[in-house]
């Protein structure tokens, strides 16, 4: 099994989400966070006076697969939140050794 985290812009998430049901991904978690990357924030003028936003609002999407389906996941995710432009987000991949969903106390990849 494979935890596949991205972090895209906000205005993505319907496509990202669409692009993964169609590849058969189930379920996701998705939290709002703040972050910045090789942009490093931007500058905004409020009442004339000149600001620096450090920290941009992101989204964060969490989801755990089976390895077969991986590749079609990433692919789904990048292409629906690409943009072209800078600060467009990544994608991080890492191996889970063991899932166990607590209703029904089911194991491994049965449990996702």
């Amino acid at each position: 099994m494979k935890k596949i985290e991205a972090i895209i812009k906000p205005f993505k998430l319907e496509e990202v989400k669409d692009a993964l049901g169609e590849v058969g991904v189930e379920g996701m978690t998705v939290i709002e966070v703040k972050g910045f990357g090789r942009q490093k924030g931007h500058t905004e003028i409020y009442r004339g006076s000149e600001y620096t936003v450090d920290f941009l609002p992101k989204i964060k999407i969490e989801l755990v697969i089976a390895d077969n389906k991986l590749e079609e996941a990433v692919t789904a995710i990048t292409k629906s939140a690409k943009t072209g432009k800078i600060g467009d987000g990544k994608v991080f991949v890492s191996n889970i050794e063991q899932a166990v969903r607590i209703r029904t106390e089911e194991q491994g990849q049965s449990a996702v």
